[in-house]
């Protein structure tokens, strides 16, 4: 199944994407939210659509984020090589954990805002994972049984907050609009295999990033068990894979986001989403 959320920012009703035709399935009655997946929502919800009819939703209607706020995102520093060779950070022997504000969530194609007093806001595109059920202290050989399914992710990044102002990354992490998610929540049958999905992200329409997840530096099995390791993931956390080389740090000279820029990225099989770049007010 293929999830959407759909309507004004804070009002956002539950869709679901079938054959390419988007369907509101409101009367279902639940946001996608730590709930839904914690009590075998999927399946209630395929079982409601087999049930009813849908209305259709207009196509010009917005997306906003496919899963109701989580609990946390949990992002993945420096998870392929290309990326930390380009940023002169040296490969992790063990996953680089940190934070990401979940009020930074937004939809696919909402405006990315430049901070107030950013000068390098930059991009990322990820494969995000979403967790299905509650993990702690899990196995690699178990890890995948707790996926619920995958979405695209915009990590979006202030590096002068991130790396020259002291402390952990989350600050450079966190802003408002950093995390557009979407367009919509895949379940993991959509995606054959998570570890060979090109990905990748335009600005003004010229490629940045064009890497795949086959580069990973640990799979998802290892960042789930490692993860689940340090903290609890709850049904509808978020854990974010990393960014593959093409980065605007990365560059020589580093190039950032400005105001009007445009930004498009996707993911095999997850859909594509338009970013505009807009300064702070």
């Amino acid at each position: 199944m293929k999830l959407i959320r759909f309507g004004e920012p804070g009002k956002e009703k539950t869709g679901v994407i079938i054959n390419d035709k988007k369907y509101d399935t409101s009367a279902f009655g639940e946001d996608y939210g730590e709930h839904f997946f914690e009590t075998d929502g999927l399946k209630r919800l395929a079982d409601f659509i087999a049930g009813n009819k849908l209305p259709e939703i207009s196509e010009d209607a917005r997306l906003g984020s496919p899963l109701a706020r989580p609990s946390k995102i949990v992002c993945i520093g420096l998870n392929y090589a290309d990326h930390a060779k380009e940023t002169n950070a040296t490969p992790p022997a063990e996953p680089v954990i940190f934070m990401k504000s979940t009020t930074a969530i937004v939809g696919p194609n909402d405006d990315i805002i430049i901070p107030k007093n950013s000068k390098k806001t930059d991009w990322e595109v990820e494969l995000a994972v979403v967790i299905g059920k509650k993990a702690s202290y899990v196995s690699e050989t178990d890890a995948m049984d707790y996926v619920a399914g995958y979405v695209l992710h915009n990590d979006v990044s202030e590096r002068e907050f991130q790396i020259e102002r002291g402390g952990t990354w989350d600050k450079g992490k966190g802003c408002d609009t950093f995390a557009p998610l979407g367009p919509f929540f895949a379940t993991k049958d959509e995606i054959d295999d998570p570890h060979n999905l090109r990905l990748w992200l335009k600005v003004n329409g010229e490629i940045m990033q064009n890497g795949t997840t086959a580069n990973f530096i640990f799979g998802i099995p290892h960042l789930i068990s490692y993860t689940s390791q340090f903290m609890t993931l709850l049904p509808g956390d978020i854990i974010s894979t990393g960014t593959p080389a093409g980065v605007g740090l990365g560059m020589k000279p580093p190039v950032y986001l400005k105001a009007d820029d445009v930004v498009e990225l996707g993911i095999d099989g997850l859909g594509e989403a338009r970013q505009a770049v807009r300064a702070y007010e």
